[in-house]
């Protein structure tokens, strides 16, 4: 369909020859926000940096909006996908607009020249993202809460039509936690940028996400709505 932007069809991921996961079969639709989660070790990350090409799959077959992800250079995924990890990011000298405008580059170019469309998209990601009023402030001089929703800013000012974020609220007080679940979800409903996220938080995934994929002894254990994620789910999954 197409509409997919993520398809996952018997995917098998590691590192060498050793697979983490194997049978990994999804598909992630417009607007649609799915959360990954699952054990420490149980694959999350591996599946995370397998889709952004860090680490090649192993095998089966990986389609981002529509093309094979082998097939797909650096610019080309910039311009469909956007990523948002967990990370003490402070680069000296850069405001917050400086860096939430670093997402513009798939469009800019290395020599960064932004255009009035560029900027136009900088300042509506800063507001939805409520971060449009410290817009001037270096990044070394606003709080860890802040500066994640700069992050994710500069994702969201890259256009994407799919949005991968890794475990993005793990070092966030409540209340960021909170406006950063609610940015996403904006997001999602008003431009139908497609999430997937890995996260433990699990209070978080259900307000975040229509889709829960869980994984668990090395595949997909379960593929469906937050009203699946009962206590008694939750016990079976974490071994508890």
């Amino acid at each position: 369909m197409a509409n997919e932007l993520l398809i996952c069809d018997k995917v098998a991921i590691g590192y060498g020859n050793k697979t983490i996961v194997s049978d990994i079969s999804f598909r992630l639709r417009a607007g649609e926000t799915a959360a990954l989660i699952g054990e420490n070790g149980s694959g999350k990350s591996t599946l995370i940096k397998t889709l952004v090409k860090e680490i090649p799959h192993l095998s089966g077959e990986i389609l981002i909006d529509g093309k094979d992800i082998r097939k797909l250079s650096s610019r080309d995924i910039a311009r469909i996908m956007a990523i948002v990890m967990t990370g003490d990011i402070r680069p000296e000298y850069f405001t917050c607009y400086d860096m939430v405008s670093s997402g513009r580059y798939p469009y800019t170019g290395r020599l960064g020249a932004m255009k009035d469309k560029d900027r136009e998209a900088v300042e509506e990601a800063m507001r939805l993202t409520g971060t449009w009023d410290i817009a001037d402030r270096y990044l070394t001089n606003i709080s860890d809460g802040q500066r994640q929703l700069v992050m994710l800013s500069r994702a969201i000012a890259q256009e994407p039509k799919l949005l991968i974020l890794d475990e993005p609220t793990s070092f966030l007080d409540i209340r960021h936690k909170i406006l950063f679940a609610d940015a996403v979800r904006k997001l999602a409903r008003e431009k139908q940028t497609a999430v997937l996220m890995s996260m433990h938080e699990l209070d978080l995934v259900r307000r975040m996400s229509d889709r829960i994929i869980a994984l668990k002894d090395k595949h997909i254990d379960m593929d469906g709505t937050s009203e699946a994620l009962t206590e008694e789910y939750i016990r079976e999954l974490f071994r508890l």
